[in-house]
């Protein structure tokens, strides 16, 4: 019987996990779940990423009908795998179990059913059925002891390929070892970190000593504060943060990047919420947040800001933030005027210059 599979370790040798009929992504860490649900999809749709083959269900809202028929649909185009993703299935095993346990005894060829749930007993019927014709990903971080040190082991791999493979940098070993002591054990963060770090090192390598000046402590927790007051339209508190970062040393691009990083997923949301709007669905803000990326525990903080910032800013945070980046690269490359695209874009997000305002 095969034992569950850290999700990490899924992530750094796909190829070496069949996937099988049937896979189960148990835990709380969303970012691990996504990025596993990405090699999943290219597992059955290759590399371009097609939609004919991949359809995803909400669990809440699915049937196991509408789901089965997905999974056993004959395409137009030929053969290949035919996989139904349902999500936050937690409530969608209690109400369909009995057909879950007949598609595991008896899979159709061809397919692959991927659930996504927070709790997955080892000892159900379902469970160790699955274990037999699929897999099972743990998308969480261990509390303690031996496997907790395995899962830091694997984070460092993982960061490491994703600073060369998306960010164009090297991650050195005794930095990745820095940014664990200094950040919580979350793989969204630790990513972004390593996206700004990489805008830092300029093309170079990310080492401990890069790591140690602009990750962690007060700077940390300022820098967020900023982005927060910036969301949140209070201009003049997040003019205030940004003053005392620029003195205490910080970078106007540095501090682009990570507030890009959060701004362009209130973008990105926003576009989902359209999109299910112009398809005729009910759309839901929060789980268009929570598509865009953003994690769970700021979900609320996050609906809140986005109403704030609206729908026609939010269609337009895109543009206005590479618009900035452009201009902190070009004609407004020193810290002077640098500083001056940082104060625009804060008084542009803030309550007063709210169009909605205007009569």
């Amino acid at each position: 019987m095969a034992k569950p599979v850290p999700g990490l370790a899924f992530l750094l040798d796909t190829a070496a996990q069949a996937p099988g009929s049937f896979v189960v992504l148990s835990g709380d860490e969303g970012y691990l779940k996504r990025e596993a649900l990405r090699g999943l999809r290219r597992h059955v749709c290759g590399d371009d990423q097609g939609d004919l083959a991949w359809s995803a269900f909400l669990g809440k809202e699915a049937e196991w009908r509408d789901v089965h028929d997905a999974l056993t649909a004959v395409s137009l185009f030929g053969g290949g795998v035919q996989a139904a993703v349902v999500e936050e299935a937690d409530t969608f095993v209690t109400h369909h179990r009995p057909q879950l346990e007949d598609y595991a005894a008896k899979p159709p060829a061809g397919a692959l059913l991927v659930l996504d749930v927070k709790t997955w007993p080892a000892n159900t019927r379902l469970a160790k059925a699955v274990d037999k014709i699929g897999l099972t990903l743990r998308c969480q971080a261990p509390d303690r002891g031996a496997e907790l040190g395995q899962y830091k082991r694997h984070v460092k791999q993982w960061l490491a390929r994703r600073a060369s493979a998306t960010h164009q940098a090297e991650l050195r070993p005794a930095a990745a070892d820095v940014l664990l002591d200094l950040l919580p054990l979350s793989l969204g963060l630790l990513d972004q970190e390593v996206a700004r770090l990489a805008l830092l090192a300029g093309g170079g390598a990310i080492d401990s000593e890069l790591v140690r000046e602009h990750v962690g402590g007060w700077r940390t927790r300022k820098t967020w504060d900023m982005i927060d007051a910036m969301a949140d339209g209070d201009a003049a508190d997040a003019l205030q943060q940004l003053d005392r970062l620029l003195l205490a040393g910080e970078q106007p691009i540095g501090l682009l990047a990570q507030a890009s990083s959060t701004l362009r997923r209130f973008a990105a949301a926003a576009c989902l919420f359209a999109q299910a709007e112009s398809a005729g669905e009910r759309p839901s803000l929060r789980r268009a947040l929570e598509q865009a990326g953003v994690v769970k525990f700021k979900l609320a903080d996050a609906e809140r800001q986005l109403k704030q910032i609206g729908r026609d800013r939010a269609a337009e945070l895109d543009r206005r933030l590479l618009a900035a980046d452009l201009a902190m690269k070009g004609h407004n490359s020193s810290p002077t005027r640098s500083r001056i695209e940082l104060e625009r874009l804060i008084v542009w997000l803030s309550r007063q210059a709210d169009p909605r305002r205007s009569v």
